[in-house]
């Protein structure tokens, strides 16, 4: 469908951010990443995930300082 095409799953998500899926599962839960979920699934929209990936620092969990 093209419509989830925008959308990835936390697999492809922690891919992209360098965490354990279970990590971006309790990100999703606590709404710092915002997300849909679906059934038993969370979707993340692409463009969302790329703006929490430039002020998220995978170490300890910590943000990125801001330059």
């Amino acid at each position: 469908m093209p419509i989830l095409n925008e959308y990835m799953d936390v697999i492809e998500a922690s891919n992209i951010l360098k965490v354990h899926w279970e990590t971006v599962k309790r990100l999703c839960r606590e709404g710092r990443i915002p997300a849909q979920k679906v059934h038993n699934k969370w979707l993340i929209h692409k463009d969302d995930l790329h703006r929490f990936a430039t002020a998220y620092d995978s170490r300890q969990g910590k943000r990125r300082k801001k330059e």
